[in-house]
């Protein structure tokens, strides 16, 4: 719904982390579990489409799973240590920041090491997780706009996010709330994770679009993917500077790393458009006989 005051902004009632005993519980994690689900459904489907073994596939996301849930809590910690944590409590695997960034590095380290002991086509493989890796983003933004987390900088934009007296947003912008306001708005601020969630859909249907129309080469659409994602943070996370994240020097930690990975991708991008082969139907058997697993996964009784 809208505020009527002077300018009508976005505005609606978060919903709040439940505590149930010591446990916390809040729709950040349900939508994060659901955007991993939705993301490995529509890459497993375009790996079944290319005919690649989607049953090694999903022991790959196992895998990236894990390697998921690491690295986005461990990506933050250079970030912390140079703000002056104690190394031990930048190093605690229950408390700290997490970051999303360090979640995809995580998953996809993890995912790759899986798919080199199953011996299957790296580029193909990350190129189809592309899509997924769009989609759960998209996904698991829905969660960060349920609980209001992420907000930016102060803005006067129809579009920015008004706090009214009374609104319980995500404990990071607890100093944001009030219990009364003269206008009857607390503040209006940039909704980052709403753009990150509209800047993620338009890539999934930049993904499909490149996919179908160009001639690409193996590993260059998982590349785009992220040269696109990690421009998209760098800009989006200049809103947060100042809001109270991690920063190095004048940039937010997801700033810097969104702009080494943006940068670093645009590079490998042209360079793989010199030194790997088209995508092809007849490369893609080729790749499936040269990569099939020396073992089946799972045997069936007889």
């Amino acid at each position: 719904m809208f505020s009527s005051e002077v300018f009508a902004f976005i505005s609606y009632p978060p919903i709040p982390i439940w505590e149930i005993g010591p446990l916390r519980f809040s729709l950040h994690g349900v939508f994060a579990a659901l955007g991993f689900v939705a993301g490995a459904w529509i890459a497993t489907r375009e790996m079944r489409k290319r005919g690649f073994d989607a049953a090694a596939y999903q022991s790959c996301l196992t895998w990236g799973l894990v390697g998921s849930l690491i690295g986005a809590r461990y990506g933050t910690v250079p970030a912390a240590l140079l703000a002056g944590v104690p190394p031990l409590e930048a190093l605690n695997p229950i408390s700290g920041n997490f970051s999303i960034l360090g979640g995809f590095a995580g998953g996809i380290i993890a995912g790759v090491w899986r798919m080199r002991a199953l011996r299957m086509p790296v580029w193909a493989t990350l190129d189809m997780s592309s899509f997924g890796l769009a989609l759960g983003t998209v996904v698991g933004r829905i969660g960060d706009l349920a609980i209001v987390e992420h907000l930016g900088r102060p803005t006067n934009a129809a579009w920015g996010y008004a706090i009214k007296p009374g609104y319980d947003v995500a404990p990071q912008h607890d100093a944001l709330e009030c219990a009364s306001a003269a206008d009857g708005i607390c503040g209006v601020y940039h909704h980052v994770a709403a753009y990150d969630l509209i800047g993620a859909a338009i890539l999934l249907g930049v993904l499909f679009l490149v996919y179908r129309k160009w001639k690409l080469r193996y590993g260059q659409l998982f590349w785009i993917w992220a040269a696109w994602y990690g421009i998209q943070r760098f800009v989006l996370d200049a809103l947060r500077v100042g809001s109270g994240d991690a920063q190095v020097g004048s940039l937010t930690w997801n700033q810097l790393s969104g702009f080494l990975l943006g940068a670093g991708a645009i590079a490998i991008l042209f360079w793989f458009d010199k030194r790997q082969k088209p995508v092809t139907q007849e490369e893609d058997q080729r790749l499936i006989r040269q990569t099939a697993p020396a073992k089946p996964l799972a045997s069936r009784p007889e």
